[in-house]
């Protein structure tokens, strides 16, 4: 399934992202990508390197093989509804990356038969940090091994139960948001014993970093590489406990749940 051109119906945050990583990484080139959205002024850094863009999503699906469908999940009944007879079950692969749209929601509304994948990547995908949770259905394995291929290249993708993707749009896609108001209150932190704002910003964020690889490449528990830096009566013990005193573990693990909830009301 190599040469395949690429549809991208809404070109909003999420949309871009995948654009954009795509073309990072090399696995598409600008002239396999269409990307659609209402007002196309805002994807004019697209267009300038070579990416087709467009507000006809029809135009968009029929001259395309696989299509990415990235609506907000308010709308993406009504305009798949209007564009169910551009989808050709023997040319087409769907990937949705909308929230809360089940794979058998979007069977239903297109013909039966159409390959679909459901896909929870998060905003750094256009970095090709990603990590994207798939299910599918109707999927050969030659498509289940090219949508594979596709996420792989903008980060990582795990392959779960469909009954998981809420819970993998929290952990991987809100996430993100966590991890980056943890870099922000740690780079106040940071301010507040003496950094300037930049550089205060800069360990933090790094740091945040090198301890993600210490779990992803040395295949460890956290509390393994916590061990290596609590010393007896040590000054980082202090600050965990402190922490742990206020809430910390706690709100972050009741703030994930909320989350969940939201998405199932």
């Amino acid at each position: 399934m190599t040469g395949q051109r690429i549809a991208i119906i809404g070109g909003g945050n999420l949309g871009t992202a995948i654009a954009e990583g795509l073309l990072k990484s090399g696995f598409a080139t600008p002239q396999q990508i269409t990307i659609t959205r209402r007002n196309i002024a805002r994807l004019q850094q697209l267009k300038d390197v070579g990416v087709s863009v467009t507000d006809n999503n029809k135009q968009a699906i029929e001259t395309s093989d696989v299509i990415i469908v990235a609506l907000k999940p308010y709308n993406v009944k009504e305009v798949l509804e209007g564009l169910k007879n551009s989808f050709d079950a023997k040319k087409h692969v769907v990937i949705s990356v909308v929230t809360g749209v089940f794979l058998k929601d979007l069977s239903a509304i297109l013909t039966h038969d159409v390959p679909v994948f459901r896909a929870m990547p998060n905003t750094a995908i256009a970095i090709q940090e990603s990590v994207t949770c798939l299910c599918s259905v109707n999927a050969s394995n030659a498509q289940v091994n090219y949508v594979t291929d596709l996420f792989n290249q903008l980060g990582i993708s795990i392959s779960i139960d469909e009954k998981l993707m809420d819970a993998a749009t929290v952990l991987g896609a809100c996430g993100i948001a966590y991890a980056l108001r943890f870099i922000r209150a740690a780079t106040q932190g940071g301010i507040e014993i003496g950094f300037d704002a930049k550089t205060a910003s800069l360990i933090a964020a790094q740091t945040v970093k090198g301890a993600a690889e210490l779990l992803l490449k040395g295949n460890r528990h956290p509390e393994e590489e916590i061990d290596k830096v609590t010393t007896p009566k040590g000054c980082t013990i202090v600050g965990l406990n402190e922490m742990e005193h206020r809430g910390f573990s706690s709100s972050l693990i009741r703030g994930i749940g909320a989350s969940y909830n939201k998405i199932g009301s």
